[in-house]
């Protein structure tokens, strides 16, 4: 039987990998191959832990979490584009389990059970659908190189925080153009995620949040 998932740890462990690990390897706090490692093993393991509960399921992701730190691993010693692209695909993977569930308690839940936890779900799901973008666009440009243009670094290793940035900048569709997509795939991936962005907000986060304050001016 499926327990409610506690969102908050899940929550917790995404601000860690879009704000806390970036800012470090800024600063120099820590070496970039390292940041890259910890980005995704930071993410995977909160992750596997914030979907416990969910059964076999849940050992899927753990089984697509590992495969994804070692593959990344591998990727970061070798400087492997298949290595990357492993970890891509398992991080995707693993990604793609935690977006389901967690939007089968957010989205289909209960309308008349309305809580703290089930917001801090639909900002987390939110937040996964960017991880999710960026990690298609890394891949992309693996796959097809020059689909993009403006990144500061080499990207033939795959990963980049750019990513990262590129990816929730076209989601709110603030769009200050310093990176742009060049190849049709590209603007089409990119375009795709500025309409799904607004619609998310407008529709699932504003709903819920507005839910959220009348359920407790009610209550």
């Amino acid at each position: 039987m499926q327990q409610k998932t506690n969102f908050t740890w899940l929550l917790i462990a995404l601000l860690v990998f879009l704000v806390v690990v970036p800012i470090a390897e800024d600063v120099g706090i820590i070496s970039r191959p390292i940041v890259r490692a910890a980005m995704f093993s930071w993410l995977l393991a909160f992750g596997v832990w914030s979907l416990r509960g969910f059964g076999r399921f849940f050992y899927v992701g753990i089984g697509l979490a590992v495969t994804g730190i070692v593959l990344n691993v591998f990727s970061v010693n070798l400087a492997s584009d298949s290595f990357a692209i492993g970890s891509f695909a398992a991080v995707f993977g693993f990604i793609a389990v935690a977006i389901w569930f967690t939007g089968q308690q957010v989205v289909l839940g209960n309308e008349n059970q309305i809580d703290a936890n089930r917001v801090i779900g639909a900002i987390s799901l939110y937040l996964l659908w960017g991880v999710l973008w960026a990690i298609s666009y890394a891949v992309l440009e693996i796959l097809a190189p020059g689909s993009f243009v403006g990144f500061a670094g080499p990207l033939s290793q795959g990963w980049s925080g750019e990513w990262l940035y590129f990816s929730f900048v076209t989601m709110t569709t603030l769009g200050y153009g310093d990176l742009a997509p060049l190849s049709a795939t590209a603007r089409t991936l990119a375009y795709m995620q500025a309409v799904f962005g607004q619609f998310y907000i407008a529709i699932l986060v504003a709903g819920l949040v507005s839910a959220y304050i009348t359920k407790h001016r009610q209550s």
